[in-house]
């Protein structure tokens, strides 16, 4: 077995999970709507046939006032129940096991019917919650239970409780969010009592043959939070109300330390769940930044936990499991921690799906299959849009060559692995070089194709991935020699001075300052320094697990500028934008807005701000002020008749979009 601690069943004692892969729970917009319930059991009966040991559903609330926003998926009546069934019975037909997740939002419900121990509001939401009175508390507990009843009627192998990331029950046990007096606040015995309730109330309505998984805030990330001890307390007191197994929670979603994003080190919290290791005799889930066999193999190895929850890597690649078992790593499409097409789509409430993997929630819509025909095709272009247009086309049967003037595959991709925190981008490559062999796909690389050339090779159809240009600057001074595109930075190896000035402020200019102010190597890839650097304390030694953040020092003085009124970086992604705007001011970048640009010269870059003249004395102007779509090729082959099509940053150049350029590339593929 390649993975023997991986691989190894768990025995739960009633049942046995055939490894310890757990998908971890996320909201992916199907939950919500009847309607949508075949699409959530063929995407979870995916994933189920991939291999996973113990699915988690996204979170269910267990009445109306525990909704995560108006109309949010809920079990709480039985017209609920049969839509559930459909669920179940796709995962039990693959073999597989299934707990749906019970979620009450309190004060993160984005609704005016919120709850919470007090009315003490989030700051993630702009309703003040209601305090629940003392009967409201009982109510809250009966409708857990009832919840819980309602998905055993329902196939469901077991629930999970969710105690962590800020929902209700993590609001009932720390003093930041219960000001309650009576028997369910006060003391820190005090406000356990809701979660110890719940779960003994709920062992007792379920009967033994039940999985109870209860996910426990191990490391809240906030002020006025648990202590160590506290927490210790609280597992020891889940376990002997009968909870089967103990999933780590980290973070409250209003922490203000990223998680679960991609400059997040690879299994950056484990160590928490290792602590608890030894004070409970259930079974442990860690979890967080675990996307690959060899990484879930040495945290089980090493004993930090009995089990290794991922959500996101398995949207990326639904045969995760069945990879690992057949030695074949090499071969899973592995999540980039991004966030992009899943937990921003989410929160904008669009559908989930998977930067990488076009098909997450799509799965019965979006078919790979064989096509009728088998067409030549040509495929200009080896960057993320040209490599999935190739390996789908090719996976259907088509006959595909890949140009490309470079000599290895990979476009803005391999810019885009350089930026500290971004070193996932490598694992993308590397899927692709193994899918471009495993499909039989022809390449031609460090061949500058001309149009000549398609015309005269047979091609029934060419697919245009050619990516974009930078758009020059043009103002006086564009020429001076200490000017630079992003291009020669990133990918010319340009030297760059210490005092340099970035205009353009998008996701290339945000890129860019990253790259030349971070240390070599990153922080992100060494948890001791990253958790120094955002102030996370592993001695624990704190309430929430929070000490002073010890940013590393910049290499360079570095000023980010744009031409709109406003901050920087307003446009970035919702869930990652934050940690990006928060690693440049640690490394003391000057981001500005509203900057009206003059020239360029010896002196420096001349500008105006807030109608004030200066210079910025930098060494280098890096231009990072937007692309235009690269379309040499385009005119003339249709001139000569050819059906050829445009996809990537040859159709659209606005924002380099991997997510937009991969998927668009998958969809034209897959109808071909």
């Amino acid at each position: 077995m390649p993975y023997p601690h991986l691989l190894a069943p768990l025995d739960l004692g009633f049942t046995t999970l055939r490894n310890r892969v757990l998908m971890g729970s996320m909201h992916v917009g199907l939950e919500d709507k009847a309607a949508d319930f075949d699409k959530l059991a063929a995407f979870y009966a995916e994933r189920a046939r991939g291999g996973v040991g113990l699915i988690v559903t996204g979170g269910v609330a267990p009445n109306i006032r525990g909704w995560l926003k108006p109309m949010s998926g809920r079990m709480s009546m039985p017209w609920h129940v049969p839509r559930h069934r459909k669920v179940t019975r796709a995962v039990h037909a693959e073999g597989g096991k299934i707990c749906m997740q019970i979620l009450h939002a309190g004060r993160y419900g984005y609704h005016p019917l919120s709850v919470a121990p007090s009315a003490v509001k989030s700051p993630i939401t702009p309703f003040t919650p209601r305090a629940l009175s003392a009967r409201g508390v009982e109510r809250t507990i009966d409708a857990f239970v009832d919840s819980a009843r309602r998905a055993r009627d329902a196939g469901y192998d077991g629930v999970e409780v969710m105690g962590s990331e800020g929902y209700l029950i993590n609001q009932f046990l720390t003093a930041r969010t219960n000001r309650r007096t009576d028997r369910w606040g006060g003391s820190a015995e005090n406000r356990m009592r809701f979660p110890i309730e719940i779960v003994r109330r709920m062992r007792e309505a379920v009967g033994k043959d039940f999985i109870i998984i209860y996910r426990l805030s191990m490391l809240d990330l906030v002020d006025e939070a648990q202590s160590w001890t506290d927490i210790v307390t609280l597992g020891k007191a889940i376990e002997a109300a009968g909870a089967t197994i103990i999933n780590t929670g980290i973070g409250w979603h209003e922490a203000r330390v990223p998680t679960i994003v991609t400059s997040v080190p690879r299994a950056a919290f484990t160590w928490v769940t290792r602590r608890m290791k030894g004070e409970v005799s259930i079974p442990l889930v860690t979890t967080n930044r675990i996307n690959m066999p060899d990484v879930a193999e040495r945290v089980l190895a090493q004993g930090d936990a009995d089990m290794v929850s991922m959500a996101r890597p398995l949207l990326a690649d639904p045969e995760w499991v069945n990879k690992a078992r057949a030695a074949t790593p090499e071969a899973i499409n592995t999540c980039i921690a991004c966030n992009q097409a899943c937990l921003d789509h989410v929160f904008m409430n669009r559908r989930a799906s998977c930067l990488v993997n076009p098909r997450a929630c799509h799965e019965t819509e979006l078919t790979i299959a064989p096509a009728a025909t088998s067409r030549r095709v040509a495929v200009v272009g080896a960057g993320p849009a040209g490599l999935a247009a190739a390996t789908t086309l090719a996976e259907r049967g088509h006959a595909v060559t890949l140009f490309d003037r470079a000599s290895r595959i990979g476009g803005q991709f391999n810019m885009a692995k350089r930026i500290p925190g971004k070193e996932e981008f490598h694992e993308t490559l590397r899927y692709f070089d193994h899918r471009l062999d495993a499909t039989g796909v022809e390449r031609r690389l460090g061949t500058e194709v001309s149009a000549d050339t398609l015309a005269e090779g047979g091609f029934d159809t060419v697919i245009l991935a050619t990516g974009v240009l930078p758009r020059p600057l043009a103002i006086p001074g564009a020429d001076h020699p200490k000017v630079l595109s992003y291009l020669d930075v990133l990918q010319g190896d340009a030297p760059v001075g210490e005092k340099v000035a970035i205009i353009g402020a998008g996701g290339i200019g945000f890129d860019v300052a990253e790259f030349l102010t971070e240390a070599v190597p990153s922080p992100t890839t060494d948890v001791a320094r990253w958790t120094r650097e955002w102030g996370v304390d592993m001695a624990m030694t704190k309430p929430g697990g929070l000490m002073p953040a010890h940013p590393e020092k910049p290499t360079r003085q570095v000023w980010l500028l744009q031409r709109t009124e406003g901050r920087p970086g307003a446009r970035l992604n919702k869930t990652s934008g934050w940690v990006h705007r928060a690693t440049l001011k640690n490394k003391r970048v000057q981001m500005v807005g509203g900057v009206t640009y003059e020239r360029i010269d010896d002196d420096g870059l001349h500008v105006v701000v807030e109608g004030k003249p200066q210079v910025l004395p930098v060494d280098n102007v890096i231009v990072c002020a937007g692309q235009e779509p690269n379309r040499a090729l385009h005119d003339t082959l249709q001139a000569r008749g050819m059906d050829v099509r445009l996809i990537g940053g040859a159709d659209v150049a606005a924002e380099l979009d991997a997510k937009r350029a991969i998927d668009q590339a998958t969809r034209l593929a897959a109808t071909l």
